[in-house]
């Protein structure tokens, strides 16, 4: 445990909500729900507006629309996202070359290997000014805690929520932790926390009383004793700046279980694309393709192919995605599908760029080989029938390819840049505005208008600004005397 709380631990506050009212100016102020709008979605973050409610993350979407109805439902963007993540981590990177993000929006910092002095005014300071560069570049909030250790520094965080900065100073640790839930120490989810109930613990305190011995017998050896030096309060790891990424992999669940096979291998195509531009966003390629299939039953299945190299080529794994799911059987339905990547690497094999070529060449050989012999057949193919392609891969259905997601960025021919609340009944309604604008006034087109088209979002996070001065088209900061941010519930304080 270090003498100083130089370990920052930052989280921002309902992110991908807020990103969503940051870049819509209708919204701001109002409840928003982001998360997939389906029967069988589910609430990937709520606003704070909308948690009063009592709507969270992880909720059944369903579920969160009978408590709050009149909130705007929106899919993810996470190309979004990703813009405003990559701006806050440049503002942390200033701050120390120790970095450990943990998420887009949540990261470790270690502020002693950026030079700040080990003291908690100096700490401080650097948190309650992260703050308002962050506020100042995203128009977003971010809830910072400050503490000796890592565990310590989120449990901070999390009590500074929304937009608050909490220190933990050294020697106050054990008051702190000790009547929390055992679920505050890291590592204890429900099954680990459900054994220390029936044990009789329920709190960190009562885990630290059980001594290691009980631990060990409880949850095993290396459990048990990491256990009990997180709940003692010894907590020596360090932020760590390169994580290993394991594996890149998308997945969607499905509305209505898929029983059409073409759809199905539309799905995986789409999904392998989806991969591989998420692969090539971290800089990394990879060695083996993973298809993950849960069926209507909910049994769950997964296949993989390890190719001759590291690829980060769409084409390569698109065919492979496609072979893997060519193996199974999907006839009885589908509700998620899923496509991923292991075996990563930081390059690429340049001969495996020709190898998706090389297979179509051969699919292509194998489907003409088949046709000869249909023709060279005495019972060829009824007269104005066509043989079958050898295990096609359709092209989206007009529905499909004309599907207007709520939430996402659409342009106009005439009224340009706007976004789209819904759609419906051969209809889409559209609201023109942009991060810097009013409020913007609302359109209904035909969904297949060729005036209207998908765009990107627009750019949320501003370019650097003299200190102090507002962003433009979004909230400005109030900054009060002493330099501290005036922000609804937000604010700092010292657990001492």
């Amino acid at each position: 445990m270090r003498g100083a709380p130089t370990i920052l631990h930052l989280d921002m506050d309902a992110f991908y909500a807020a990103a969503e009212q940051a870049a819509k100016p209708s919204l701001r102020g109002k409840p928003v729900i982001v998360g997939g709008l389906g029967p069988r979605g589910v609430v990937s973050t709520a606003s704070y507006e909308a948690r009063v409610f009592g709507v969270h993350s992880a909720m059944a979407m369903a579920q969160a629309r009978r408590l709050c109805p009149n909130a705007a439902y929106l899919t993810p963007r996470f190309s979004l996202y990703r813009q405003v993540s990559d701006a806050v981590m440049g503002l942390l990177a200033r701050l120390s070359p120790l970095v450990e993000p943990l998420s887009l929006d949540e990261a470790f910092v270690d502020l002693e290997a950026g030079g700040v002095e080990p003291r908690l005014e100096a700490a401080r300071a650097v948190g309650e000014r992260l703050r308002r560069d962050i506020a100042a570049a995203t128009g977003l909030s971010g809830s910072v805690g400050l503490a000796g250790s890592k565990m310590l520094a989120k449990i901070a965080s999390e009590q500074a929520k929304p937009d608050g900065l909490v220190v933990i100073e050294p020697g106050t640790e054990m008051a702190l932790l000790g009547p929390m839930s055992v679920r505050a120490i890291p590592g204890v989810g429900p099954a680990t926390a459900e054994a220390l109930r029936r044990a009789g613990i329920h709190t960190v305190a009562e885990s630290a009383e059980a001594g290691e011995a009980e631990l060990v017998r409880l949850l095993g050896k290396a459990h048990g004793a990491s256990l009990f030096a997180l709940a003692s309060g010894r907590d020596e790891r360090p932020v760590v700046a390169d994580r290993d990424t394991k594996s890149v992999s998308v997945e969607d669940t499905f509305d209505e279980d898929l029983t059409d096979r073409s759809r199905v291998q539309f799905e995986v195509a789409r999904l392998a694309d989806r991969c591989v531009e998420r692969l090539r966003e971290a800089g990394r390629s990879g060695r083996t393709v993973v298809v993950k299939v849960r069926r209507y039953d909910f049994s769950t299945l997964t296949r993989s192919e390890t190719l001759r190299g590291p690829t980060d080529d769409p084409s390569v794994v698109r065919e492979a995605a496609r072979r893997l799911i060519d193996g199974v059987e999907t006839s009885e339905g589908v509700r998620l599908l899923g496509v991923g990547v292991t075996g990563l690497a930081d390059y690429t094999q340049e001969d495996l760029f020709a190898q998706a070529a090389m297979e179509r060449e051969a699919l292509e050989e194998a489907q003409r080989a088949r046709e000869e012999a249909v023709a060279a057949s005495d019972h060829g193919p009824a007269p104005g029938a066509e043989s079958a392609p050898l295990s096609p891969i359709s092209e989206p259905s007009a529905e499909l390819s004309r599907h207007w997601l709520p939430g996402h960025d659409v342009v106009h021919a005439e009224y340009g840049p706007g976004w789209v609340q819904g759609s419906g009944v051969g209809r889409v309604t559209v609201r023109f505005e942009q991060p810097w604008s009013a409020p913007g006034r609302v359109r209904t087109f035909a969904v297949d208008d060729p005036a209207l088209n998908p765009a990107e979002p627009l750019p949320l996070v501003r370019p650097e600004t003299p200190s102090g001065a507002p962003a433009a088209g979004l909230p400005a900061v109030d900054v009060g005397a002493g330099g501290e941010v005036a922000a609804g519930a937000g604010g700092s304080a010292v657990v001492s």
